[in-house]
Parts: structure tokens; C-alpha cells; sequence
């Protein structure tokens, strides 16, 4: 009976753990291009918006931030979330780095070919519609 209970057992982790991975693989998505142009190959400008899951201060962006995807379709917007994806936090670190920031936070956004990231619930709302007009001007 040991044997069987073992076996079992196995049989239901193996079933567990290809579930998870089947269930998050269409979640993983590649990293998007850093390539440094401020318009994407489609022709649109490129937002990196970084969130945590569990940041009650992404939440508070987030409608703020769809609202302005559905504004300008122009826009390739990319919702990053960083707490949980290691792919997406070295994209987050590289983008920072090469702006030189050193505190790094979320809920973050970078327009692709302005130079200054903005931090936080209150300058992601007061400023980013201004950089975008401004990125979308440059096309």
C-alpha cells in the first residue's frame, strides 16, 4: 500500500506541476526591443509602463494609463509587471541603468526616446500625456 500511495503521490505532482507550466506559459511573453528609437517599427511611440501585482499605487495608475492607450492609438503601450517577472525586471534595471537611475520603483514609466522616467502615482498622471504628445509630435 506504501508503494501505491507513493506512486500516487508522484503522479499527481508531475499532473500539478505540467499544469502550472502550461497554465504561465502563455503568459511569459519575450521582452520587448530596447533598441533606443522613439518610434516603434510599427510607427508607434513605445511606453514601458512597470507595475507590482500586490502596488496599491500601479492600481491607483492603472486606469490613468489605459485610459491613455485608448487615446492614442499611437501608442505601443507595454504593461510590465516586475514584482513577479524576472524578464521584465531586468528590462525595468537595463531601461534604468541606461537613464542613470539608481532608486528604482514602481508603478514606473519610460517613453521610449525621452530621457527622464516617471515615478510614482502623482508625476505619472500629471506629466505622461504631456510626453507622449510631445514623443508623438517627433514622429
Amino acid at each position: 500500500m506504501d508503494k501505491t500511495i507513493k506512486i500516487a503521490v508522484a503522479i499527481l505532482v508531475v499532473v500539478i506541476l505540467g499544469g502550472a507550466i502550461l497554465f504561465a506559459s502563455p503568459l511569459m511573453k519575450p521582452a520587448p526591443s530596447t533598441s533606443g528609437n522613439e518610434v516603434s517599427d510599427a510607427g508607434k511611440v513605445t511606453v514601458y509602463f512597470f507595475y507590482g501585482e500586490e502596488c496599491p499605487h500601479c492600481h491607483a495608475v492603472m486606469p490613468f494609463i489605459q485610459n491613455l492607450s485608448d487615446k492614442y492609438p499611437e501608442v505601443d503601450l507595454q504593461m510590465l509587471e516586475t514584482w513577479h517577472n524576472e524578464t521584465n525586471l531586468a528590462l525595468s534595471n537595463s531601461l534604468n541603468e541606461k537613464l542613470g537611475i539608481q532608486n528604482l520603483g514602481v508603478p514606473e514609466v519610460i517613453v521610449v526616446g525621452n530621457n527622464t522616467p516617471l515615478i510614482g502615482d502623482r508625476d505619472i498622471p500629471a506629466q505622461l500625456e504631456g510626453v507622449i504628445l510631445e514623443q508623438i509630435k517627433k514622429k
